[in-house]
C-alpha cells in the first residue's frame, strides 16, 4: 500500500470524526501517542513501539486529511532520497 492509498483509507474511515474534534484535537490525540512511543522506548518494548509507531501515523495522516495535505507528495518533496545539507545518500553531514 502506497502512503496516499494509506492516508485516503484514514480519511474514509476516521474523517467525520476527525472534522469534528478539529485540528486542535487531533493534534493532541497525536502527542499522547507519542508519549505513549517514548514510554515504549524507554521499556525497550519493540511490540509496543510498533503500535505507536502505527497509532502516530495514522493520526499525522488525520492531521494532513483536515489541513488538506498530501503526506506522500509533501514527504517525497521534502525529502527526495538524498540529505537536504550535503545532498549525499547516505548523509555525510558531521554531527
Amino acid at each position: 500500500m502506497k502512503i496516499s492509498e494509506f492516508q485516503e483509507m484514514i480519511k474514509e474511515v476516521f474523517y467525520d470524526k476527525d472534522m469534528k474534534r478539529g485540528i486542535d484535537g487531533t493534534f493532541r490525540w497525536m502527542v499522547e501517542e507519542i508519549g505513549e512511543l517514548a514510554r515504549a522506548i524507554k521499556k525497550e518494548d519493540r511490540k509496543k513501539m510498533e503500535e505507536e509507531i502505527a497509532d502516530i501515523f495514522a493520526w499525522l495522516c488525520s492531521i494532513a486529511n483536515l489541513s488538506g495535505i498530501d503526506v506522500e507528495k509533501s514527504t517525497l518533496k521534502k525529502y527526495p532520497g538524498v540529505c537536504s545539507k550535503c545532498g549525499a545518500s547516505p548523509c555525510e553531514c558531521k554531527e
